[in-house]
């Protein structure tokens, strides 16, 4: 283990000096155009209340561009921050193209190492151990900030484009597997519930509807998690792809007509489940598998 954390701090270090120079280089640099979408910094409240809309405040220029250089290195956990929920720096940088030379071997070796330093973390056996190797090695890290790529683009592209997505998390179990998870949370205590029986009686309810399959039934739960900034990039023969938004995107490129959009503040406009699903379970997204 002492080894596998000497390895991951000497990573560490090295990454950031590569981040340092690369942050000294986008301040030495000319720039097309400079956006950041600054978002609400994730507290703890926000990991148990539901999401009803995100405000984005759209910052330009010179001021986008401190902004951009901060979320590169943001990656340690500030004191008001949640510990489950990451901060999220949407942006985007348009340079000249001739740029691209300068930071592609930044940009490579960058990614390179945090691919490395992720790889590195799930040799370990288990959850507990890579928590306590990493924040041994590098403590308050938030290992999901430093794992993201710095995503970029220098092939002339059409247009590119900021939205939000609902991510879902699916899991596949047995009706077995199914009770016995019902069966847990029949001793839970839900504080949205008007008292404990009438959970148990929700629960019991629950638990009627799986116990009346076959035993051999799949089942699934399809949750959505957090909804999260995407950037969409389109070129001019209708090529197109989308990566996380989660880092300012950089954009090497020289064309006066290159569309560049904006991030705009997320309101959710339904509940996708509904429109999606027919839910045996609705509490926990439980459905028949298809």
């Amino acid at each position: 283990m002492a080894n596998v954390q000497t390895k991951l701090r000497s990573i560490f270090d090295l990454t950031n000096e590569y981040l340092e120079g690369f942050c000294q280089q986008l301040q030495e640099s000319e720039f097309r155009q400079l956006d950041y979408f600054k978002l609400p910094m994730p507290n703890a409240d926000l990991e148990s209340k539901p999401l009803t809309n995100i405000e984005v405040n759209h910052i330009s220029g010179e001021l986008a561009l401190g902004q951009i250089k901060r979320a590169y290195l943001d990656f340690l956990r500030d004191k008001d921050q949640s510990g489950r929920l990451a901060k999220r720096h949407p942006g985007i940088a348009c340079l000249p193209k001739r740029y691209f030379e300068v930071f592609e071997p930044y940009l490579s070796k960058i990614n390179a190492l945090k691919t490395e330093f992720k790889n590195l973390v799930l040799t370990l056996d288990n959850n507990d151990a890579r928590f306590d190797a990493v924040h041994s090695a590098v403590p308050g890290l938030m290992t999901l900030s430093f794992y993201r790529q710095i995503h970029y683009q220098a092939n002339d592209p059409y247009s590119i484009r900021f939205t939000w997505m609902t991510k879902h998390s699916t899991k596949s179990l047995t009706r077995k597997l199914a009770l016995t998870m019902l069966e847990r949370s029949s001793a839970y205590s839900n504080p949205r519930m008007i008292d404990q029986s009438h959970w148990q009686q929700l629960v019991e309810q629950e638990k009627r509807k799986v116990a009346s399959l076959s035993e051999n039934e799949k089942l699934r739960i399809r949750r959505p998690i957090r909804v999260t900034p995407e950037v969409n990039v389109r070129f001019a023969d209708n090529r197109r792809y989308h990566v996380s938004g989660a880092l300012p995107f950089l954009v090497f490129d020289d064309n006066p007509e290159l569309k560049i959009g904006t991030l705009t503040n997320y309101q959710p406009k339904s509940d996708p489940r509904k429109q999606e699903h027919e839910y045996l379970v609705e509490r926990l997204y439980l459905a028949k598998g298809e």
